[in-house]
């Protein structure tokens, strides 16, 4: 595999090295246990080589669901924070190594890259490893609807007008997620489960809120505008599902702050997993029966 660090000129050969990477051994093997199946899964905003991705969650997820055809939706790699310091444990290698076996045992797998890992979109209408590289994409659900899949920073008018801005926002963002680590390594040595700092803060600060609902507002326009029935993003890190407009709005969330995937059920129902409370409710004692 390449070296994570070097995403800020990622060359072809680069990512055709992917393919081999798939016949590696990770460095904890997949689990055998019985998989939960949807039509489509999608996901983003993983941040893998930085500390606050929870790349074990995100393991347990790819062990325990499989899809006809997953989707994802950017920045899946933080190539900002790795230009400025190299970080990849063992756990990030091993989500890479799961989502190539994914494709290689035929999910149909669509790449679209971020701002996070804007490098790879040069490559953008190129296949690599059974993975489809494409700037958006359009997606048919089992019941008819058309969905537009796209990361979402291109509606995004801070990352796009005042690059430099975005960045100040990234090292604050870093600060919050290692207070939400140091909070969740003492719930865990309290017995107590997973709980997000940062999406707690964002939902109480009030610009942080018109934010989300201004960005949610113009993507369901944009999608409108391109004569869809609806849009599936990431980027803002905030699951959602709601109609705006007419238009079915998805936000798939991320896997630093909440641990979210967006689901198609076969028969195209749409859903929001949680990961966190799902393990949470693994690990929860059975209740007791009562006696007759």
């Amino acid at each position: 595999m390449p070296k994570p660090a070097s995403l800020a000129a990622v060359s072809l050969g680069d990512v055709a090295d992917l393919a081999d990477f798939a016949q590696s051994r990770p460095h904890l093997p997949e689990r055998i246990v019985e998989r939960t199946r949807y039509r489509t899964i999608w996901i983003s905003d993983v941040h893998l080589g930085t500390r606050g991705c929870n790349a074990d969650m995100l393991v347990d997820f790819l062990d325990h669901v499989d899809s006809d055809t997953m989707y994802l939706v950017g920045d899946i790699v933080d190539g900002w924070r790795l230009r400025r310091k190299f970080y990849w444990p063992a756990a990030h290698n091993d989500v890479v190594w799961r989502l190539l076996r994914r494709a290689g045992r035929g999910t149909r797998m669509i790449f679209i890259p971020g701002n996070h890992d804007e490098a790879f979109r040069q490559f953008c209408g190129l296949d690599f490893g059974g993975i489809a590289i494409r700037r958006n994409a359009v997606h048919e659900t089992a019941d008819g609807r058309r969905l537009l899949v796209l990361h979402g920073d291109e509606f995004d008018a801070i990352t796009l007008a005042h690059r430099w801005l975005a960045h100040v926002g990234d090292h604050a963002y870093t600060l919050l997620m290692a207070a939400n680590r140091l909070v969740n390594a003492a719930r865990r040595r309290m017995g107590m489960p997973y709980w997000s700092l940062s999406k707690h803060a964002k939902a109480r600060v009030k610009n942080a809120v018109a934010f989300i609902s201004r960005f949610e507002e113009i993507v369901a326009e944009a999608a409108g505008a391109r004569g869809v029935d609806g849009v599936v993003c990431g980027h803002i890190h905030t699951a959602e599902m709601r109609e705006i407009g007419g238009v079915a709005y998805y936000n798939d969330g991320d896997w630093v702050e909440s641990a979210t995937a967006l689901v198609e059920h076969l028969d195209g129902r749409m859903e929001i997993l949680h990961w966190a409370d799902v393990i949470a409710g693994r690990e929860r004692p059975a209740p007791l029966a009562l006696a007759a």
